[in-house]
């Protein structure tokens, strides 16, 4: 267990960076095939684009400062109150808005996982408390570990899935640390940014733990599943009590009309939610068999839209394939910037069909085939 008071805000990077591939190479960014950024493989769904463009002129006005109409599908769909509804501008927004309400001495977060919430404590001052994972474990969170760790006036932050592992831990593990951490008066955010991206997530979401636990705060993101990072779209779910401290400290009008007429249409678009989860049932396991065969690959099994994939044994290193598949117009995730890891890590996004085919092609012709026994 590693304790420290955070990194230099310059370390902290994020794949997805199109604009500056673009400004690097004097090319377009959309003429990049981007599996750095772990967004919905489908892209924007026909409904979600049709009410953004027919909601153009809605800009025009003020954004509802409640965000009522997509309070009222997120309760619907979730089964939840719209009262334990926040609504953030991208579910970041809301890491730090939460850091600086409840102030916390201590952020406890696994090691490797996203670096926003180091971010948002070093932010309030807060130390930082790593719990390393290890790869023999395939990185997986060890509930009992994380219980011991915990202190009084703790944050600790666990993103399930995990990001960039994809490890993921069961609503009885996750509750046996929240009720530890209630003991212990300290609090915890469960991160289910990519839950949606699961064909069940009843085994894996905390949402029914809502009315039990007082010091759970539960974080979503709109921006994967809907494809929207450019938007920026997030929730965050919390007892009625702290949902009104958050209301009262967050910028009245962060979530614009377009993204909440966005999540409004995603939410009730059905069938581009099964449509996304069929697809990646299948597409996920069919590119992780394919990086398994590539000479030196090691991938870890994904639970949903991005694999973790040792390169080690190679014999080259990530900013060397780096810089041979951008020749190719292809952006990967160097996961290097992740605390926690040694070198040789990458994240690969799960992409179109086509697009996985050429990734895999042009990784084969690099390093050619490998031992898959």
């Amino acid at each position: 267990m590693n304790s420290k008071n955070g990194r230099a805000f310059d370390d902290f990077e994020h794949g997805g960076n199109l604009y500056a591939a673009a400004r690097q190479s004097g090319l377009r960014p959309f003429d990049f095939l981007d599996f750095s950024a772990n967004i919905n493989p489908l892209g924007i769904a026909p409904s979600v684009k049709e009410a953004i463009q027919s909601g153009i002129e809605s800009v025009s006005r003020y954004p509802d400062p409640d965000g009522w109409e997509l309070k009222d599908s997120i309760s619907e769909y979730y089964k939840v109150s719209k009262d334990n509804i926040v609504l953030g501008n991208g579910a970041a927004e809301l890491i730090y808005l939460l850091c600086r309400l409840i102030k916390p001495l201590r952020i406890v977060v696994p090691a490797p996982t996203f670096s926003e919430y180091e971010r948002a404590g070093c932010s309030v001052g807060a130390e930082i408390v790593d719990i390393p994972l290890s790869h023999s474990e395939n990185f997986q969170i060890n509930a009992d570990t994380v219980m011991e760790t915990i202190h009084t006036g703790d944050l600790i932050c666990l993103c399930n899935p995990n990001n960039p592992t994809g490890a993921i831990l069961t609503v009885d593990k996750l509750e046996k640390v929240i009720a530890e951490a209630d003991y212990q008066n300290a609090t915890v955010m469960i991160d289910e940014s990519f839950v949606d991206f699961l064909p069940r997530d009843e085994g894996f979401s905390c949402r029914k733990l809502l009315d039990k636990y007082d010091n759970l705060f539960i974080l979503h993101s709109f921006t994967k599943f809907l494809a929207i990072p450019g938007l920026r779209l997030g929730y965050m779910l919390s007892s009625i009590d702290f949902s009104r401290q958050l209301h009262a400290i967050k910028d009245p009008w962060n979530v614009n009309m377009l993204a909440q007429l966005a999540g409004v249409a995603g939410l009730r678009d059905l069938e581009y939610r099964q449509k996304t989860q069929g697809f990646l049932q299948s597409e996920n396991i069919r590119l992780y068999n394919g990086l398994k065969q590539i000479a030196g690959f090691r991938p870890y099994p994904p639970s949903v839209n991005y694999i973790l994939v040792d390169i080690s044994g190679t014999g080259t290193t990530v900013a060397k394939l780096h810089d041979q598949l951008w020749k190719e117009r292809i952006l990967i995730r160097d996961c290097s910037n992740f605390r926690g890891f040694s070198s040789g890590y990458i994240r690969v996004a799960v992409r179109a069909r086509t697009e996985n085919d050429k990734f895999l092609q042009i990784l084969g012709t690099l390093f050619g085939k490998g031992d898959t026994n």
